[in-house]
């Protein structure tokens, strides 16, 4: 009996796996209020250039109720599945699950049909890169931190862009080399970041800015290299005169 058990959980898993396999050209997703292309194509892995190209977009812009094609894997519920290990079985956290399908609540029925991100073409999603500098869960915390507290009303665009000066900085040679010496840099007259001076970095990160900061040090850079940001209304012009490598919201960044 035991026997006949696992042979059946491991046939299952098998079906669920080819199933994952089988990809479908275009899926729907309904934008909500704080998306951007970048977070879009992020948990569909693929490319915002992808997305643009597919919509016949012709900018980044885009709005809640939004219908958007995106690259997806169809699955259709079956007796005994959960959201929690629909999730697992495609290797996605619960989180992203709910986000690409809208959905808020843990009721599904038999005969659902789901959208999952695209795989690699062998059923298994496509692997998380690893870490581009190396970090501890302090460091971790504290870079979610100060995107919390530069970022929090900006889009999650803005928000990886934040961390991402974090970890450019950390892998340029003018700058010092870990995750904390770079935040927490003063040279002598002032800190490189406004959060450490006026300690709005104290406050606890959000999940999303803790995400964001996880994208960042994965090696996610919508800036493509920028070392620094400023508020678009800064009168600074040392700052202002620097050539800019993305404008988003109320956020620029500069090489």
């Amino acid at each position: 009996m035991y026997f006949i058990k696992k042979l059946s959980v491991f046939l299952a898993a098998i079906v669920f796996t080819l199933i994952l396999a089988i990809p479908v050209l275009a899926g729907n997703y309904t934008v909500v209020k704080n998306d951007s292309i970048y977070a879009i194509s992020q948990l569909f892995n693929t490319s915002t250039s992808k997305i643009k190209t597919d919509n016949n977009l012709s900018s980044n812009i885009i709005y809640p109720g939004q219908v958007l094609k995106v690259p997806t894997v169809d699955y259709t519920v079956k007796r005994g599945d959960t959201l929690c290990h629909i999730a697992k079985s495609a290797g996605i956290s619960l989180s992203t699950l709910r986000k690409i399908n809208n959905k808020l609540d843990d009721s599904i029925y038999i005969g659902q049909k789901l959208i999952l991100p695209v795989t690699n073409g062998e059923g298994t999603k496509i692997k998380a890169s690893k870490p581009v500098v190396s970090y501890s869960s302090d460091e971790l915390d504290l870079l979610a931190r100060l995107i919390n507290a530069e970022a929090a009303s900006e889009s999650y665009q803005a928000m990886v862009a934040v961390g991402a000066v974090v970890v450019n900085r950390v892998q340029d040679s003018r700058f010092p080399n870990t995750i904390s010496e770079v935040i927490n840099q003063n040279d002598g007259r002032n800190y490189q970041f406004t959060p450490v001076k006026n300690g709005a970095i104290k406050k606890l990160a959000t999940s999303s800015s803790k995400e964001a900061a996880l994208e960042a040090l994965n090696g996610a850079d919508p800036t493509n290299g920028a070392l620094y940001y400023y508020d678009n209304s800064s009168k600074k012009k040392s700052i202002r005169s620097k050539p800019i490598a993305l404008s988003v919201g109320k956020m620029v960044f500069a090489y």
